[in-house]
């Protein structure tokens, strides 16, 4: 029977963890993702979980150490943000490589420098390329409801890659919502055990992790995590399906709000998605066919499910929480971009950038927003590149 509780969404996070009950967590503690391993601590101390807590002295120290307990066949997990995940960078990699389905809660937060320890999404976005699966959650309950679907989509056996739960540093990690909880014993029997089919301490099957690999072998290496990403969809999508039977809560890798009849859309992810929902009820109230298209999947990256959404607008603005410095754009944009251009999209694509280091996004920047698109359209010209919403030029 479902239980409802007011959580915040470190809490729900460390929750869904301690239902989990993973053999292995080493964790470092950084603002705002501390409170996961502290409250973790607690269930460890007081014997609610089995786990084996590693407190280690730096982020890089938890993931080797996440490695290190995965490769051996137990199930590790970890949390990080910001500057943390930028000390892990080494080893994320060796993670993704060794194809070792390690569970890791991001609590994003904006990186230095400047120094500031408030949302947005370049620390993900930095790690985008690293073979990790990257979901992110709008809310409390999306960021618990992924944890309790992790392990199911990177321990399955045609995808065995790590993956990222995302949430809003502050915005969801420390703000407290209504939530709907599961069973433990539910949680126990949708994760289930742990059983990989390789790991070091199979006595009867030996095997080497991580050796270094000549030209001869490291493409086909890679070649591999590239077909396990491949899967990820499918998976993902049959894992969400099994969650809404159990849970009544559906979801799928993207979500698509008020979009039956757009003509202008506007792409985004995690918490501000929430915003710019009620946003988008004010100007359908006034006559506006807008939607929004939520990006909850970002690596890999959703492209048919993203373009088909797309697929009968006039104009759409793509919101990124993160800066590239290309010159061209945000992360977001330039996949969308691309999978609007494999689609023969004939959609004008703007791209905006907004919520650097903890900025709100505003109803007046939503305005500035839609304003821009109908001009597009109506002049069928794109007036510049990308934009800032809200900064003092």
């Amino acid at each position: 029977m479902a239980k409802r509780d007011r959580l915040s969404g470190n809490e729900a996070v460390a929750i869904a963890m301690r239902q989990i009950n993973p053999d292995v967590m080493p964790a470092f503690p950084i603002t705002p993702s501390t409170e996961i391993p502290q409250y973790f601590s607690t269930f460890v101390a007081n014997g609610r979980v089995d786990t084996e807590f590693i407190p280690v002295e730096s982020e890089h120290s938890a993931m080797s150490a996440a490695i290190g307990a995965s490769a051996a066949g137990a199930r590790a997990l970890t949390a990080t943000s910001s500057c943390g995940m930028a000390y892990m960078w080494e080893e994320l990699h060796v993670a993704a490589s060794d194809r070792l389905p390690i569970a890791l809660a991001l609590v994003n937060r904006a990186l230095t420098g400047p120094i500031n320890i408030n949302a947005d999404h370049s620390d993900g976005m930095g790690a985008r390329d690293c073979g990790w699966i990257q979901i992110y959650s709008e809310n409390n309950q999306e960021a618990y409801d992924n944890f309790v679907m992790a392990y199911r989509i990177a321990e399955h056996k045609d995808v065995r890659l790590p993956i990222m739960i995302c949430q809003d540093g502050f915005i969801t990690s420390h703000a407290v919502e209504n939530i709907t909880l599961l069973e433990d014993e539910e949680v126990k029997n949708f994760v289930g055990e742990y059983n990989p089919e390789n790991y070091l301490l199979n006595e009867k099957r030996p095997m080497a992790l991580g050796p270094y690999s000549v030209t001869n072998y490291y493409m086909e290496a890679r070649r591999g995590q590239a077909e396990g990403m491949r899967h990820v969809p499918e998976v993902a999508r049959e894992v969400m399906k099994e969650f809404a039977a159990l849970s009544g809560r559906h979801y799928d890798l993207i979500e698509s709000y008020r979009m039956e009849d757009a003509e202008y859309a506007i792409v985004i992810m995690s918490s501000a998605a929430g915003t710019a929902k009620a946003y988008v009820d004010e100007l359908r109230e006034n006559g506006e066919k807008v939607g929004i298209v939520k990006v909850r999947m970002f690596r890999p990256f959703p492209a048919e499910d993203v373009a088909k959404a797309l697929s009968n607008v006039k104009a759409v603005a793509i919101l990124d929480r993160a800066e590239s410095f290309s010159n061209q754009g945000g992360p977001l944009a330039a996949e969308t971009a691309q999978a609007l251009f494999r689609a023969r999209s004939r959609a004008y694509a703007l791209n905006y950038i907004y919520g650097l280091g903890g900025r709100d996004l505003l109803k007046e920047h939503i305005t500035q927003v839609l304003a821009d698109l109908k001009a597009t359209v109506q002049s069928g010209a794109y007036s510049g590149g990308y934009k800032y919403l809200g900064v003092r030029e």
